[in-house]
């Protein structure tokens, strides 16, 4: 090999390796439809994958954590409703039909507890505006007595929502982490009636990120989805919580 050959190989292996080190957790561009804001990934992933998926961004994002605080983190496959049955798109108008298709009880979704705040589905989604976009989605399971309520920061002060949650009987609830662990700790978000948790999964932002793909949206989910009362529901025949990627 001539010298100038030598040099130019020895220059490009830094790149070579640069190359791997941002390739290590890059999306996959044949995953995502940007027209749609989508990551089609995620209609392919059985609970098992799922499960991996998640663990692979809590090693990537909970570094600082030890493996003790890692593991309480874990969500395992079981955990997960498998929703790969599902073959239209997980756009923001297909919500409605996704609910319905993975309720046993369809009509029920347009039903509320007799009791104020207490939903019997919690949306989750990493941003306001999002939330906001989803709740839209699935107004059509509003009504007089059953709201589908705003349970994020943008527009609504904490008291504003503890305020709408004791006085108003509450079908579905669509907000982000924070807030919906907030108002879970102060008592009035009732979580006794609660049959499944929605993670909005699929959505990308301009950027191509997912509400997994930054740190500050997904340490909260993975410590939300994680919260013991979950958990210890995840599975149970007799109190059974289904939890969906969408």
């Amino acid at each position: 090999m001539s010298n100038s050959k030598k040099r130019a190989a020895e220059e490009a292996a830094p790149a070579k390796k640069a190359k791997k080190r941002k390739s290590k957790h890059a999306v996959d561009d044949e995953s995502l439809n940007t027209e749609l804001g989508l990551n089609t990934l995620f209609s392919k992933m059985d609970g098992q994958l799922l499960a991996d998926y998640l663990a692979q961004k809590l090693a990537r994002f909970g570094a600082d954590l030890s493996p003790v605080e890692l593991s309480d983190l874990a969500i395992s496959a079981p955990s997960i409703t498998d929703t790969t049955s599902w073959e239209e798109t997980r756009s923001l108008e297909k919500l409605p039909e996704f609910l319905e298709k993975f309720s046993e009880h369809p009509e029920s979704l347009a039903r509320a507890q007799k009791k104020n705040g207490m939903p019997h589905t919690i949306i989750v989604a990493g941003a306001g505006l999002r939330a906001a976009d989803l709740t839209r989605a699935v107004r059509k399971f509003s009504g007089k007595d059953n709201l589908v309520a705003k349970l994020f920061a943008k527009h609504m002060k904490v008291e504003e929502q503890v305020a709408l949650l004791q006085n108003k009987k509450i079908g579905i609830g669509v907000g982000t982490p924070a807030r919906l662990m907030e108002l879970i700790d102060n008592g009035s978000l009732s979580l006794d009636k609660l049959q499944r948790l929605v993670v909005d999964a699929s959505h990308i932002d301009q950027k191509k990120r997912g509400v997994m793909d930054m740190k500050d949206t997904m340490m909260p989910l993975a410590r939300f989805l994680a919260r013991k009362e979950f958990k210890d529901r995840y599975g149970d025949e007799k109190k059974p919580l289904a939890l969906l990627f969408y």
